[in-house]
């Protein structure tokens, strides 16, 4: 047993955890030039997912571009025609050309939306394949427990849902909408170039003040992101089943009711001021672009009046200052759009771009067959430098096929030094060794695939029976002679045996059967059950050279807790293990006890050594014991 202080030399490095500078902890939003740099990678998942549908929807853009102003164009030349004959093409082939270009603009919209649906839907696909991969890379926990990381994280979620797609549809609206625009200027141009120019004067400030509400509504959706994770989590709580018992039983419905609609209210009173600028903003910028347009009308018919205009003339400019006023409003609104998402996909670009949260060496050592044990070496540990120590210089040797039993009061670290050996977490200082190989060297997958865990916080997952247990080993999931052993060391066998579909079965509620036949609805677990299947998972995992479990028998009734002690310990013959339980009877029999307190080894020996010590395992020894002394009755064995 070792103590001391960790600013003294020791053979670790920092942390995993994210730090200060860590792309995963920034705050604020992203600078213009990280939403510039995020057009290549929106346009490359599009190319990738997509190739086709970009191409036709460029030649849809180009198309669309050219429709009104060439049927501004023939109807200026009809018109004209009509009202003086006059040398040029055919009236009857004008009239034609603009039937086909009034058909044409008819059918387009048309087309373009299903190639946007569609590019859209392969899009999100990539995007949210990469999105998840990117997640599934992160090795350790560090990422999950920053709040921060958490709320990028539910950013990236939306913005991997359609966001790529919306920035490659905005880029082709604002093409279009240049090309219609440069195409009326130049019309417009031909008529009067002062109205041109006072046209697109007016729509400079719509730009600027565009653009600036789009910064700021992206602003608000950074800042309201924890917000929106609180609202959810109330409203999740609200309809889950495995909360439903305590909800009603406590009567916290109205309770969390309310907590949910006081953070919908934060966000939607955030929206209410945004959206209220916004109307304030566009609606003045409106007016001055119908003022400029109500002033070139008047100075059109009084031209036509003098005579300097036509009545095809008349028709042109008024096509062409609506044009240019719609052509200028759409190429604002995709620029202000297409900046927004920007804004939105810099989150998804963040997450999917970040380094490992623990280090991960290149090339990884070897690790090699467990032959001696496994050490703790002088390790210190805590979750960031804002938080108390959790671990203070542990110095902890579980040798080659023995079993640690590790004992010690809610806080004193037992769940943190099973982190660690699983590497989900690096020491802050010190290091954990496999037969003399530092784990920080190892790559963390082989690492895991050679350690069988139960944690105290198992899951139970919305799957079959059979998918349960089976995910101990994915190798194993179609494996049913190995399921069905698994299920019988945990003793479990017999109650899966006896559910309506047997290990088909789907333990949820939430969801219905697949196949659906309409004549089951799922069933759910008691608690021990659940606690079963997570043995069985670990017991799938009967190869693993280290098996550690953490309070593998706490939902579970006496009986059960004996049988399944007696296959723990009859699987763990000959094997590395660590049992980490606060019920102490159950600890006992392993080869040697660890007793941390406060994150320091207190003392370390049998059970037997223990109790005469006269420490605070003997203390709370008796204190279990004391419930059942004099009372234990005359039993038939078996």
């Amino acid at each position: 047993m070792t103590t001391g202080h960790p600013s003294r030399q020791s053979t670790g490095t920092t942390t995993g955890q994210p730090s200060p500078h860590d792309p995963g902890t920034t705050t604020g939003q992203p600078s213009r030039r990280a939403v510039a740099a995020g057009l290549r990678p929106a346009w490359a998942l599009a190319v990738r997912a997509a190739p086709h549908c970009v191409a036709l929807e460029l030649v849809a853009t180009v198309i669309a571009a050219a429709l009104p102003v060439t049927v501004a164009w023939l109807t200026k030349l009809v018109l004209d025609r009509v009202v003086t004959p006059a040398p040029g093409p055919p009236l009857l082939h004008l009239a034609l050309a603009l039937a086909l270009a009034g058909a044409a603009s008819a059918a387009l919209p048309q087309v373009t939306q299903y190639l946007r649906a569609e590019l859209r839907r392969r899009v999100t696909l990539l995007a949210q394949d990469r999105l998840y991969a990117a997640v599934n890379r992160f090795p350790g926990l560090g990422r999950f427990e920053e709040p921060r990381f958490l709320d990028r994280l539910q950013l990236a979620e939306q913005a991997a849902d359609g966001t790529p797609a919306a920035v490659v549809t905005g880029t082709f609206g604002l093409v279009q909408s240049l090309a219609t625009g440069i195409g009326f200027l130049g019309s417009l141009f031909l008529l009067s170039p002062v109205m041109t120019i006072l046209v697109v004067a007016a729509a400079v400030p719509m730009l600027l003040a565009e653009l600036a509400l789009s910064r700021r509504r992206a602003g608000m959706m950074w800042r309201l992101g924890p917000v929106e994770r609180r609202r959810l989590f109330y409203s999740a709580l609200l309809s889950d089943p495995r909360a439903a018992k305590e909800v009603r039983l406590f009567g916290l419905g109205d309770f969390l009711r309310g907590r949910m609609l006081a953070h919908l209210g934060t966000a939607h009173a955030a929206q209410r001021g945004t959206d209220r600028r916004e109307a304030a903003v566009q609606g003045g910028l409106g007016l001055l672009g119908a003022g400029v347009a109500g002033a070139g009308l008047v100075w059109a018919v009084l031209a036509a009046g003098r005579g300097t205009l036509t009545a095809g003339d008349i028709a042109m400019f008024v096509a062409a200052v609506a044009g240019v006023q719609a052509a200028l409003g759409g190429l604002i609104q995709h620029l202000a759009g297409t900046h927004q998402h920007l804004l939105l996909l810099e989150h998804y670009l963040e997450v999917t771009r970040m380094a490992p949260d623990l280090p991960v060496a290149l090339p990884p050592a070897p690790l090699p067959a467990l032959r001696r044990g496994i050490e703790l070496r002088d390790v210190w540990f805590r979750y960031s430098d804002e938080h108390e120590w959790v671990l203070r210089g542990v110095n902890l040797t579980i040798p080659h096929g023995e079993s640690v039993g590790l004992v010690g009061t809610n806080g004193a670290g037992k769940s943190t030094l099973v982190k660690l050996l699983c590497r989900l977490y690096d020491p802050t200082r010190g290091a954990v060794l496999w037969d003399g190989v530092d784990l920080r060297h190892v790559d963390p997958a082989v690492l895991r695939k050679r350690v069988g865990v139960v944690f105290q916080d198992y899951m139970s997952y919305d799957l079959t029976a059979r998918e349960n247990i089976g995910l101990g080993d994915l190798d194993a999931l179609h494996d049913r002679s190995r399921i069905e052993d698994a299920a019988r060391r945990a003793g479990v066998a017999s109650t899966v045996a006896a559910l309506p579909r047997g290990y088909e079965t789907l333990l949820s509620r939430m969801f219905s059967p697949e196949p659906d036949d309409g004549t089951e609805n799922g069933v759910t677990l008691s608690g021990g059950q659940w606690q079963r299947l997570a043995l069985a998972r670990a017991f799938l995992r009967d190869e693993r050279e280290l098996l550690i479990l953490d309070e593998p028998s706490s939902g579970l009734d006496a009986e059960a807790e004996a049988r399944i002690h007696a296959s723990i310990g009859a699987h763990r013959a000959d094997r590395t293990g660590l049992l980490v339980s606060h019920r102490l009877g159950t600890l006992r029999d392993a080869d040697r006890l660890v007793v941390l307190e406060g994150g320091v080894i207190t003392e370390t020996g049998t059970h037997a050594e223990l109790l005469e010590e006269g420490g605070v395992y003997a203390r709370l020894f008796a204190l279990q014991a004391r419930g059942y002394a004099g009372e234990v009755p005359a039993v038939t064995p078996g």
